[in-house]
This record gives C-alpha cells, sequence and structure tokens, in this order.
C-alpha cells in the first residue's frame, strides 16, 4: 500500500499546487481590479474636479460676456436716443435756439396783427 499512498500524496500536493494557481489568479484579478477601480475613482474625481472649473470658469465669462453686451447695448441706445433727440430739434443747444427763434416770429405776429388791427 505504499506505493497507493504515494500516489494519493502526489495527487494531494498536485491538487494542492492546482488549487494554489487558481488562488493566485484569483487574488491576481482581484488586485487588477481593486487598482482598476482605484484609478477609476481618481479619474472620476478629477473629472468632477475638472468639470466644476469649467462650470466656473463658464460662469465668469458668460458674466464678462453680459456686461460687455450690457455695456455695448446702453451705448448705441444713448447714441440713437442722441440722433432721434437731434432730428427732432431736441437737443439743449437747439432747443434754446428753437425758443429765441419761435419767440421772434411770435413778435413779428403780433406786430403783424396789431398793424392788420389799426386797419
Amino acid at each position: 500500500m505504499a506505493k497507493t499512498d504515494s500516489i494519493k500524496e502526489k495527487v494531494d500536493v498536485a491538487e494542492e499546487f492546482a488549487r494554489k494557481i487558481w488562488l493566485a489568479g484569483l487574488g491576481a484579478y482581484g488586485k487588477g481590479y481593486d487598482e482598476v477601480q482605484q484609478r477609476f475613482e481618481g479619474l472620476s474625481s478629477d473629472a468632477s474636479k475638472v468639470f466644476d472649473d469649467l462650470v466656473e470658469k463658464g460662469e465668469k465669462l458668460e458674466t464678462d460676456a453680459k456686461s460687455k453686451i450690457k455695456e455695448k447695448t446702453d451705448f448705441n441706445l444713448n447714441e440713437r436716443v442722441s440722433e432721434v433727440r437731434e432730428k427732432l430739434g431736441m437737443n439743449s443747444t437747439n432747443t434754446d435756439e428753437k425758443i429765441d427763434e419761435l419767440a421772434e416770429k411770435i413778435a413779428a405776429l403780433t406786430e403783424s396783427v396789431a398793424k392788420l388791427a389799426e386797419k
């Protein structure tokens, strides 16, 4: 029976060795999985930070753009209002001149009416 014990021993050793190979493979898979998961979490965290930074930069650019658009719009609006006022003769210097002009015309009309009334 020594020969049978020897064969059984060799089979047991081979089974144990095969089990250890299997376990080493599982361990390698688990270690690789853990490393990939850690890297993914790191990348995910980095991606979140990059995304947040981009959002912050976008908000700043949006604020700057709105401010510049408002300045340009206000300038154009003021320019257009000035043009319309000028066309309508409503500028402050033109208004004074217009009042003087109208006062002269009223005085001339009053004089003409007075002369007509005398006749």
